[in-house]
């Protein structure tokens, strides 16, 4: 566990991560090229060395230069590994990204059903209807499902996705990759994660369009079998992670790394609240000593929608709010669990927050929380906690790092780079 207490206002400089989000579909659209990629930027947390021991048991070769342990080198294999140990595959949801690969690779993909962190049940059935539009048979039981792989087939795949889901548009955009066939996907989810897949695959030579209502993919007229070179974007949700911990202790820092675009719906919410944000040339800057609180309410909707608030903005959101001024309302109905997990704990610290709805929330501030023992249920509801911590009276000590780990290698090394006062507590 870490014990965090009240931390003077955060300074400094420092550098995010590679993206875990979109790390594990990029390592899967690399298995599923069949030739040698370069992924760079890769982040050191726990649910990308899972997806890299995923791809190891299902026969792909994952290299690391030793001079750059950032960097990643997926080979294909001619080793016959159709099946990855179910209780490696169980620990993370983008388990389920490995499909298409393993489709191409072996003609069928047994996995169970895909784990992750526990808030809400997120199903697949769109994920189905994906495979089915490419001719592909799926069967479920108790203990996960079996894709077979449709033989022949040609022509232009054309989905309408019933929402923007983007484990869907994933699936269906490394679906055709794997089948060579073009794609038209309406209604695509276009978040920085499914567009650096598309953008990966503009790299290697397939034509890509993007629009708001479809996404269209040809593919290239030859494949060459020389190596590719792709990056994982910087993750947004640790930059935005700290730019609210650099505002809820009144701080000015800079942090590194992370693409304009992808964070701009955080920029708005926190110049809406009264803190000066801005982001260039990959540099968010956050400037709090200079804030001016608005009283304003925030609502914080987690949409899909393209430009909307991702889902994984709004706990750390939620824990700047409480000290604010204002009455504040917060809904996640993409992760329908997520609440369950986050106030219980927020509460441990003394926070009132009135629960309009299992996804929906609403409270005033600011608030006086006081530090107790609290535990990290999932990703987020752990990175919210280390927020709420740096202005508990008292110390706060965080259970569940492991947690905290699958989604950031070194969040509270980062903080307290930025000179909050965290420490590790030996058991």
């Amino acid at each position: 566990m870490v014990a965090v207490r009240p931390s003077v206002p955060l300074a400094g400089a420092v550098t995010v991560d590679g993206s875990k989000n979109a790390a594990l579909p990029l390592l899967a659209a690399a298995a599923a090229m069949h030739r040698p990629v370069h992924l760079s930027n890769v982040p050191a947390n726990t649910d990308v060395r899972t997806m890299l021991t995923l791809l190891q048991q299902t026969g792909w070769h994952a290299t690391r230069p030793v001079s750059d342990p950032h960097t990643t080198v997926i080979l294909p294999s001619d080793k016959q590994r159709p099946d990855p140990a179910p209780e490696v595959a169980a620990r993370i949801r983008a388990s389920y990204y490995l499909v298409p690969a393993l489709l191409g690779a072996y003609g069928r993909a047994r996995l169970p059903w895909p784990g992750g962190c526990a808030i809400g049940e997120r199903g697949m059935e769109q994920h189905f209807k994906v495979y089915e539009r490419f001719g592909d048979r799926s069967t479920v039981d108790d203990r996960g499902y079996l894709v077979e792989a449709a033989t022949g087939g040609r022509g232009t795949v054309s989905i309408m996705l019933p929402f923007r889901s983007r484990g869907a548009s994933i699936a269906a955009v490394l679906r055709t990759v794997v089948a060579g066939r073009p794609l038209r996907l309406g209604q695509p989810n276009l978040s920085p994660e499914v567009l650096s897949v598309v953008e990966a695959l503009r790299i290697s030579g397939w034509e890509c369009r993007v629009s708001e209502a479809v996404l269209t993919l040809q593919p290239p007229r030859s494949i060459s079998g020389e190596e590719i070179a792709w990056r994982v974007p910087g993750d947004k949700i640790e930059a935005g992670t700290l730019a609210c911990a650099v505002a809820v202790t009144g701080g000015n820092a800079r942090i590194l790394g992370v693409h304009r675009d992808d964070i701009t719906p955080l920029i708005t919410a926190l110049r809406w609240l009264g803190i000066p944000a801005e982001a260039e040339d990959g540099t968010l800057t956050v400037q709090a000593q200079d804030a001016q609180p608005t009283g304003r309410p925030l609502r914080a909707i987690a949409s899909l929608s393209p430009g909307g608030l991702d889902a994984d903005f709004e706990p750390a959101l939620l824990a700047l709010a409480l000290t604010l001024p204002g009455t504040h309302l917060f809904a996640d109905d993409i992760n329908p669990g997520r609440h369950r997990n986050l106030l219980p704990q927020l509460a441990r610290l003394g926070a009132t927050i009135d629960e309009l709805s299992p996804t929906q929330c609403r409270f005033a501030g600011p608030q006086r929380l006081t530090g107790a023992g609290v535990e990290a249920t999932d990703i987020r509801t752990g990175s919210a906690l280390l927020i709420a911590g740096l202005t508990a009276h008292g110390v706060t000590t965080l259970g569940g790092l492991e947690q905290l780990r699958r989604g950031h290698a070194d969040l509270p090394v980062k903080l307290h780079a930025l000179g909050a006062d965290i420490c590790e507590v030996i058991p």
